[in-house]
């Protein structure tokens, strides 16, 4: 047998090295804790700062290098061949690039932080920071209808994932570092330091804590003071002094709240349709980008305002408004825009194209509201600029990060008002219309729900469908009293469902329904039974009909919910497009054991990912097996197996106990076996598992 130092791989890259050398000096002097928080806060926020600068010279160099700066669009519409030609070039490059190094990189960035940090504990590989940033940079710098910002802080939050990994951090450590680098990248990219402490705390960590707020500061403010020395001190967008005319025109703003609420959902739900029918397209995935490329230039060759970052259009609209009719096919153009370029695979962030929308609509009200009321409201340009935020805010469902970025743009409190108002209508409006938010829909399609920063319960991957019980015990409507007291005597249920019986008021399309009528309960018969001439009445005449139901498409901690609020043991589960037809009953039990199977599923999942980043730690391949009854290794102890030479048995499942193996260990029949092995030696590990009568003629 090997240890497992022997199946390591040769550790000979200068920045493994370096963390050996690092791990070594922390080992041998022991520095405070504030010293390891604050000093590795302050090389990510640094580090971040350095490579936001890198890659937003990296955009400018390939939109100078294509012509693709607002004016160059504009010229290029002369030149429609090029025009859709040049997007699908990019898609071209910069796909390959995705799906052979680095898949996460692929779509805005974000989600897949937010992945990291639930599933594997901050963890992001290092390749992930590279490619990012090239595959966003080709993208962006060739028209694709992108943000920087997205990029930005997948890239900042990679890099502080990887300073954690290579001071062998514990998990929390590492996530806290990766709140400081997407903290780092809104503040090296807009400037707005206070805003990107806010984010990583409303987003990636997904409540404010203590515990992570200083050192994601720290991160943020070294972020942005590396960014002003290189690109200098002046915030993102030049805005004009604003403010209100009169308090009544809040109401305008409440009215621009609610119309960015529905702009943003209509923005989430278009973007990720493009994202599911591309996964189901069986086309190289490689080459999808290029499609979405044609697509977008084509959309560009109409209004090539939709083409790039759009910040350069939002700039002018502060201070200029445009058309009417133009700032309305632009909000509808930069969703199809966006669309095609994320929702085929491309690399970018939802941060600009967010702000564009609001900008958009924002603007549109604005001037609606100049032109009915004139000198009477503030510019078009202020109604733009609150526009940008509650269209963010709406979207990404982070109020706070919004108004703050705004602020630090404008640096005027007059505006606060309003902003606050039209922000937290869209972002309450926008929580009515769609649970998810932008960054999160992804994540719930693969049944992970997020709430604070963390999978919100075990039982989310759980239906009602699953745990419901399909053969229940029913009772008549018209069944007498009588009848329902020994029908519970006999089967010892405390309730039972109502049918009532068809009629031809209840036919459909002649076939007999029958009709859930609701619930009796034992409770019931009882408190009925005190009072005289009990035994005349029917069930129909004391069944509680105003019953709680649930539905089984819907997680089952819902159903658990209700059961609280009323305290009831059980729901009748009814077709929500048919509430009188039951489909089954969900009971408390029946709850303890999806729940059993909710924590199996949770474990299983972890131990899938531990084994992924032991194959990756180790260079060698790793693989599950079960121990069959009259295997050679059954009953024997893990040293006398004779497992080839590079072969490591790391741990088995036993029921519901994971066990770390020894070499005295002894396996069972049905134990599941996690190995560590040679490509070449697969075959010959899962043979020492398999029945010995199988290798008999």
């Amino acid at each position: 047998m090997l240890s497992f130092a022997h199946l390591m791989p040769d550790q000979t890259t200068p920045i493994i090295r370096l963390g050996l050398r690092l791990r070594r000096w922390l080992d041998n002097h022991h520095p405070p804790e504030d010293f390891i928080l604050i000093s590795t806060a302050l090389i990510t926020g640094i580090a971040t700062g350095l490579g936001a600068i890198g890659f937003i010279k990296l955009i400018a160099f390939f939109q100078l290098f294509f012509g693709t700066t607002l004016p160059g669009w504009l010229h290029l519409t002369s030149s429609p061949v090029w025009m859709v030609v040049l997007p699908a070039l990019g898609g071209l490059i910069g796909g390959p690039l995705i799906v052979r190094y680095a898949r996460e990189a692929k779509g805005h960035g974000v989600p897949e932080v937010l992945t990291a940090m639930t599933l594997r504990g901050g963890r992001i590989r290092g390749i992930v920071a590279v490619i990012k940033t090239l595959a966003s940079g080709i993208c962006i710098g060739t028209g694709g209808s992108a943000g920087r910002e997205g990029p930005i802080v997948q890239i900042g939050a990679a890099l502080g994932s990887n300073i954690g990994q290579l001071l062998h951090l514990s998990d929390d450590r590492i996530r806290g570092l990766v709140a400081c680098g997407a903290a780092a990248g809104i503040s090296a990219t807009f400037n707005s330091p206070i805003a990107g402490a806010i984010f990583a705390q409303e987003i990636i960590l997904g409540e404010f804590s203590s515990a992570h707020f200083g050192t994601v500061v720290i991160s943020s403010v070294a972020a942005s003071i590396v960014s002003r020395s290189f690109l200098g001190d002046h915030p993102a967008f030049v805005v004009p002094v604003y403010h209100m005319q009169n308090l009544g025109e809040i109401a305008i703003f409440v009215i621009l709240g609610l119309l960015a609420a529905v702009c943003a959902v209509l923005f989430i739900r278009v973007l990720f349709a493009f994202e599911v029918a591309t996964e189901r397209w069986r086309f190289p995935e490689w080459a999808q980008p290029a499609v979405g490329g044609l697509l977008l230039g084509g959309l560009g060759l109409f209004l090539p305002q939709v083409m790039g970052t759009g910040l350069e259009v939002v700039g002018e609209l502060l201070t200029n408004p445009l058309a009417l009719g133009l700032m309305v096919l632009l909000i509808f153009g930069k969703i199809l825009a966006t669309s095609f370029t994320l929702g085929f695979g491309n690399s970018g962030g939802v941060f600009s194209p967010s702000l564009f929308m609001g900008a958009m609509l924002g603007g549109a009200v604005g001037l609606l509201a100049n032109q009915w009321f004139p000198g009477q409201v503030a510019p078009t340009g202020a109604y733009a600029l609150v526009g940008m935020a509650a269209v963010f805010a709406a979207s990404t469902r982070a109020s706070m990060t919004a108004v703050l970025i705004v602020f630090e743009m404008s640096n005027d409190y007059r505006l606060i008002l309003p902003l606050m108002a039209a922000v937290m209508v869209a972002t309450f409006t926008a929580e009515r219309l769609m649970s998810d938010s932008i960054y999160t829909i992804k994540l719930t399609a693969k049944g992970i729900r997020l709430e604070r920063g963390r999978d919100i319960d075990v039982m989310q991957g759980v239906l009602v469908s699953e745990a419901m019980t399909q053969d229940v015990d029913l009772v008549s409507a018209d069944m007498s009293l009588v009848e329902l007291e020994q029908e519970f005597i006999s089967s010892h249920h405390h309730g039972f469902p109502v049918m009532e019986e068809p009629s031809e008021k209840t036919a459909v399309d002649g076939d007999p329904q029958h009709r859930f009528l609701g619930i009796v309960t034992l409770q019931d018969l009882t408190r009925t039974q005190s009072t005289p001439g009990w035994e005349a009445l029917r069930v129909r005449d004391i069944a509680t009909k105003d019953v709680l139901v649930a539905y089984p498409s819907e997680p089952i901690y819902k159903a658990l919910q209700r059961m609280g609020t009323r305290d009831v043991g059980r729901l009748p589960v009814v077709n929500p497009d048919d509430p009188n037809q039951l489909i089954g009953l969900v009971r408390r039990n029946d709850i303890v054991r999806a729940y059993q199977r909710a924590i199996l599923r949770r474990l299983t999942l972890q131990d899938r990912v531990e084994h992924l980043r032991l194959g990756k730690l180790t260079g060698k391949e790793t693989l599950e097996v079960t121990v069959e009854a009259n295997s050679r290794i059954a009953g024997k102890p893990i040293k006398e197996m004779g497992l080839p030479e590079h072969c490591l048995l790391v741990s088995a499942r036993r029921g519901r106990r994971v066990i770390l193996l020894r070499g005295d260990t002894v396996l069972e029949p049905g134990d599941e076996v996690t190995a560590v092995a040679e490509r070449d030696d697969l075959d010959k590990v899962r043979a020492c598992f398999r029945r010995m009568d199988e290798f008999v003629d």
